[in-house]
C-alpha cells in the first residue's frame, strides 16, 4: 500500500474499541505505575509516544513538549492529526471515542500503524481520565477541530474552531491533583526521555520547553535531533570513558520482517552498559533481543578470536561474560506485537526476535572484524584481560560466599543485627563510621533494624576492575551481610537475591561534602554490583536533620532552610539556639532515632533508576577519570542543590 493510500484510509474506521475507561480513576496504578513522581511523569511519555508512532509511521517529524507555568504539560506534532468524522460503531467522533475509550486507537488497526510504542492504546485515555483538564486541538483537513475534557468526561462534542494550514495534533493536560501525589513537573526527568528518544528515532526534530521562569528570570528548553541515532546515544553515554575503537560498530537492518539497530562500543572499563529497547520501551528486564544479541556476539568473537590464534597462545578459558566487559551497546527493534512479561512488564518476551537478532549480529559483527583487523585484535586482548580478571574475581568472590573471612557465624564482626528473621520485615543500616553506628546501635528497635558502620569511603568500583572489588574487605562485608550472592542460571554476573535478608537497605552517612560521597560511593557500588536491589525498591538514603533549633522547652527539627527560617519565625529570635548538625555523630542515640530511624518522623528517600542509560552516563561521569565534565556536572547543578523531604 502507498503512503497516499494508507494516509487517505486513515480515518474512524480504523479505531477500534475494546472496552470503558471506568476503571483508570478508581485504580489508577495498575494503568500507569504508581501516581507519585513516576506515574505523573508516565501521563507525558504516553503523550508523546503517540506522537512517536506517527513518526514511525512515517507521518511526523516534530515533536514539541512543554511544560506550562501552571504545571501542565502540552505535547503538539506535526502528524496526520487524530480522525474527526463519525464513528460507525459508537456514533461520535473517532477524536472523543480516542480520547475517551480505554483501548481505543490506531493502533489495533494494522493498516495504520505496524509497530507502536504506546501501551496498546491505553495511554492517552488514561491520561484524559488522570486530568482534571484536558483540551485537544486536531490541524486536518485545512480545518482546526476541538474538544476540552474534565476527568475524562467530554466538556462539549467536537467542534471546528477555524481553519487550519498545518495538519497534526496538539494535547494540553493538567494532571489531576486529587489523584497524584505531586503535581510538579521535574524538567530533567523529561528532558532526558525526550532525547533517549531522539537518539532512538534519527531525523526526528524534538524540543522541549519549561514556562516556569527560574529564580533568574531565564527559561529552559533544549531542541534534540540526531542524524545518526544509536551511534549517537553510544557517543554521548561513552563521553567520559577512554574507547577503544575510533568508533562504534553499527548494524541496521531488518530480519524476518523485524527491523533491528544496533550500535557497540568496546572502552577500557570493567562494566558492562548495554541498554535495550522495544519499540521506544526501555526494556530494564532484557528478553529475547537481549539473548540474541549476548549469543551472536559471544559465538562470531569466540570464532574469530579461535581463528586468530590469540586465544591458544593467550591459555586461558572464555566465557560470554568476558565479551562483554567493557561494552557499551544499545539495541533496538521493532516488534508489530510485543508480548512482555517479567515482573515489571519490561522483558520482552517474542521467542521470533531472539533468531532474527542473533542472526543479525553474527553475520554483520563478522564483516566488521573481517574488514577491521586492527579493531578486532583491541577487542580480543581486552576479552583475554577480561577472562584473567574473571578468575582473580571468582576466587575473590568465592572467598565472600563461603564466609571465610569472617566471624565464626559467618556475618561480618561490626555486624548488630536484628532479631527478625522475615526479610520483609527487615531493614539494615549501612553508617558512616565506628562513631555515628555505635549510636545507630543504641537508639535503634533491634528488632527489625541492623547496623553495619562502614569505615571510611569504600572502593570506587567505577574505576576498580571486579576482583579488587570482592577483594576489599568494605564491599565484602556488605554481600555477606546482605547475604546475596553472585550468579544465577541465566547470568553468571547476575545477584541472587534468593537469601537476601532485609527488604530495606539504608545508606546513612553525615549531611556534608564527605558524606554525599560516600553516599556516591555507595550508589556507585550498588548501581554497578547489585543493581536488581535498586529495581526491586530495596535501596533507600537516610535523611538526617540539618538543624536544630531550640528555644526554652521548644525545639524544633529541620531539614532546609526553609523549615529553619519558619521554626526561627515560630520561636523569635531572642534566647534561641540553632544547633547545626554537621554529622550523624553530633545526636545521640535517642536524638538520632527520633529524626533519622524512627518509621513515624523519619524521611527516608527511594533511590531508583526512571532512565538506565542516563545514569549510566551520570556514574561515569561523576566516578570516572575524566575530571573537566565532573567539573561543569557540579558547576551546573550546586547552585540548584536541595535535600528532598
Amino acid at each position: 500500500m502507498s503512503d497516499t493510500t494508507q494516509k487517505n484510509d486513515y480515518s474512524a474506521s480504523n479505531i477500534t474499541v475494546l472496552e470503558g475507561l471506568e476503571a483508570v480513576r478508581v485504580r489508577p496504578a495498575m494503568y500507569i505505575g504508581d501516581v507519585n513522581f513516576r506515574g505523573l511523569h508516565h501521563l507525558v511519555y504516553e503523550v508523546v509516544d503517540n506522537s512517536i508512532d506517527e513518526a514511525l509511521a512515517g507521518f511526523c517529524d516534530k515533536i514539541y513538549v512543554s511544560i506550562n507555568e501552571d504545571n501542565s504539560i502540552t505535547v503538539e506534532d506535526n502528524g496526520r492529526g487524530i480522525p474527526v468524522d463519525m464513528h460507525e460503531k459508537e456514533h461520535r467522533s473517532a477524536l472523543e471515542v480516542v480520547m475517551t475509550v480505554l483501548h481505543a486507537g490506531g493502533k489495533f488497526d494494522k493498516g495504520s500503524y505496524k509497530v507502536s510504542g504506546g501501551l496498546h492504546g491505553v495511554g492517552v485515555s488514561c491520561v484524559n481520565a488522570l486530568s482534571e483538564h484536558m483540551i485537544v486541538n486536531v490541524y486536518r483537513g485545512g480545518k482546526t477541530y476541538q474538544q476540552e475534557y474534565s476527568k475524562g468526561k467530554p466538556l462539549y462534542p467536537v467542534k471546528e474552531v477555524g481553519p487550519a494550514d498545518k495538519t497534526g495534533t496538539r494535547i494540553t493536560f493538567h494532571p489531576d491533583a486529587t489523584i497524584f501525589t505531586t503535581t510538579e513537573y521535574d524538567y530533567s526527568t523529561l528532558l532526558e526521555r525526550m532525547r533517549e528518544l531522539a537518539y532512538l528515532n534519527k531525523g526526528i526534530d524534538i524540543t522541549i520547553e519549561d514556562k516556569r521562569p527560574l529564580s533568574d528570570g531565564s527559561f529552559q528548553s533544549q531542541h534534540f535531533y540526531s542524524e545518526k541515532g544509536l551511534r549517537d546515544f553510544i557517543a554521548y553515554l561513552d563521553e567520559n570513558r577512554e574507547k577503544l575503537m575510533p568508533e562504534a560498530i553499527y548494524i541496521e537492518g531488518e530480519r524476518n520482517g523485524i527491523p533491528i539497530e544496533i550500535a557497540m562500543q568496546y572502552n577500557n572499563t570493567y562494566n558492562e552498559n548495554i541498554h535495550s529497547y522495544v519499540n521506544n520501551i526501555n526494556t530494564h528486564e532484557g528478553g529475547t533481543h537481549l539473548a540474541g544479541f549476548r549469543s551472536g556476539l559471544t559465538r562470531t568473537l569466540k570464532a574469530y578470536a579461535d581463528k586468530s590464534g590469540m586465544l591458544a597462545k593467550a591459555k586461558v578459558d572464555i566465557s560470554g561474560d568476558d565479551f562483554r566487559e567493557g561494552l557499551t551497546a544499545i539495541i533496538s527493534v521493532k516488534v508489530a506485537e510485543p508480548q512482555f512479561e517479567g515482573q515489571t512488564k519490561t522483558k520482552l518476551g517474542n521467542n521470533e526476535v531472539r533468531g532474527a537478532v542473533d542472526s543479525a549480529v553474527s553475520e554483520m559483527l563478522e564483516n566488521y572484524l573481517e574488514e577491521h583487523p586492527n579493531e578486532a585484535k583491541t577487542i580480543v586482548e581486552k576479552v583475554i584481560l577480561a577472562a584473567r580478571a574473571r578468575q582473580a574475581a571468582r576466587k575473590a568472590r568465592e572467598m565472600v560466599q563461603r564466609g571465610n573471612v569472617f566471624s565464626s557465624a559467618g556475618l561480618p564482626g561490626k555486624l548488630a543485627d536484628c532479631q527478625d528473621g522475615d526479610p520483609a520485615m527487615c531493614e539494615i543500616y549501612f553508617v558512616e563510621g565506628d562513631s555515628a553506628g555505635g549510636s545507630a546501635k543504641q537508639g535503634r528497635d533491634r528488632r527489625y533494624q541492623a547496623i553495619l558502620p562502614l569505615r571510611g569511603k569504600i572502593l570506587n568500583v567505577e574505576k576498580a576492575m571486579r576482583h579488587r572489588a570482592f577483594e576489599s574487605e568494605e564491599i565484602r562485608n556488605i554481600y555477606t551481610a546482605l547475604g546475596v550472592t553472585v550468579g544465577t542460571p541465566e547470568d553468571s554476573q547476575a545477584l541472587n537475591l534468593s537469601k537476601l535478608r532485609y527488604h530495606k537497605v539504608i545508606i546513612m552517612t553525615d549531611a556534608d561534602v564527605d558524606g554525599a560521597h560516600i553516599d556516591t560511593l555507595m550508589l556507585t557500588f550498588f548501581f554497578r554490583y547489585m543493581p536488581e536491589l535498586i529495581e526491586n525498591g530495596y535501596v533507600y538514603l537516610a535523611t538526617p536533620p540539618l538543624y536544630l533549633v531550640k528555644k526554652g522547652n521548644k525545639s524544633f527539627y529541620c531539614w532546609s532552610e526553609e523549615e529553619r527560617e519558619r521554626a526561627m519565625e515560630a520561636v523569635g529570635d531572642k534566647g534561641v539556639h540553632v544547633q547545626r548538625y554537621k554529622g550523624l555523630g553530633e545526636m545521640n542515640p535517642e536524638q538520632l532515632w527520633e529524626t533519622t530511624m524512627d518509621p513515624e518522623n523519619r524521611q527516608l528517600r527511594q533511590v531508583t533508576i526512571e532512565n538506565a542509560a542516563s545514569a549510566d552516563r551520570v556514574f561515569s561521569m561523576l566516578m570516572g577519570d575524566d575530571v573537566p565534565p565532573r567539573r561543569e556536572f557540579i558547576e551546573r547543578n550546586a547552585t540548584y542543590a536541595t535535600i528532598d523531604a
